[in-house]
């Protein structure tokens, strides 16, 4: 007897990419932000064809242009070089190169160094051709469950905690999902920070996109915190999409109301985390509110 016959395996299509004459200037084009197969054909052509590629870090790009047989020059372009190499590359423009500007995972200008370049190859009369493709912004955007029609992107909260805790009070106002970028090992302590500041909002924490372990945690800011918190650090980069702040508006007689019945029933720690997850209010801004009411009782 013979055992069941193994699933045929689709056959490996190699990829056409189609030659194209580049036109003279600056093509910023997107490139994977994990899974390689995320690549555009387009964007292969560009790299194909370019007389230049820059790149934040030559050895990720190589892995890139490597896995589809493409060779074409590279430079290096990052936060350390660009002040000089930027002149260089001006150059290469005004004498009428194709120049392809990739970062090292996803659309280029987003958190990295590229918009000066863009900004300096306008002003000297060149064109900018966006190839798009790839983004963790938006990756992360879609697969959080919520809502898509207005969103703001932060980027990095700072890294100081004094400043990071102001920085998240200003972002508290406004009125739609927050998407940001965070590291591994702040993780833990800007989201505690983030449901300090933002209250009882629901958030989704987007890790490892498009690869092999990519996870995408979801649940309120103080569960992600209390997760986290107690998690080995994550490596690299996550996205952290957060809901708007709630509709409903408050009024500071409301607050008081609600902050005196929930006094009346137990500790000042206790009624903060009820009121904060009954209206959505900022944590910081109940507590302040309840600690006034609570020495006002005291007279």
């Amino acid at each position: 007897m013979t055992g069941p016959k193994p699933p045929k395996r689709s056959p490996r299509v190699p990829l056409a990419i189609e030659p194209v004459d580049l036109a003279p200037g600056l093509h910023v084009v997107a490139t994977p932000i994990g899974h390689l197969g995320d690549i555009t054909l387009r964007a292969l052509a560009t790299l194909a064809a370019a007389d230049l590629v820059l790149c934040e870090d030559t050895r990720v790009t190589r892995k890139l242009l490597d896995r589809y047989g493409l060779a074409p020059p590279v430079l290096a372009y990052h936060d350390h070089n660009a002040a000089e190499v930027r002149p260089r590359i001006l150059r290469r423009l005004a004498e009428g190169a194709a120049v392809a500007l990739v970062s090292d995972a996803g659309t280029p200008l987003i958190s990295d160094p590229g918009y000066k370049l863009v900004a300096a190859a306008i002003a000297a009369g060149h064109r900018v051709f966006p190839v798009p493709g790839a983004s963790a912004l938006l990756a992360a955007l879609v697969t959080a469950g919520l809502p898509t029609d207005r969103f703001y992107f932060e980027g990095f909260l700072p890294p100081k905690m004094g400043q990071r805790r102001h920085r998240i009070a200003e972002l508290a106002e406004i009125p739609a999902t927050l998407v940001l970028y965070e590291t591994g090992p702040r993780l833990a302590e800007s989201l505690a920070d983030l449901s300090a500041g933002l209250g009882a909002r629901a958030a989704a924490a987007c890790r490892e996109l498009t690869k092999t372990f990519e996870e995408v945690r979801r649940g309120s800011l103080a569960e992600l915190a209390a997760h986290y918190a107690g998690a080995e650090s994550s490596k690299g980069e996550i996205v952290l999409v957060i809901a708007p702040p709630a509709d409903r508006a408050v009024s500071s007689d409301e607050l008081d109301a609600l902050l005196k019945r929930a006094l009346a029933r137990g500790s000042l720690k206790d009624a903060v985390a009820a009121v904060t997850d009954e209206t959505g209010l900022a944590r910081r801004a109940v507590y302040a509110r309840a600690l006034a009411l609570a020495e006002e009782g005291k007279r």
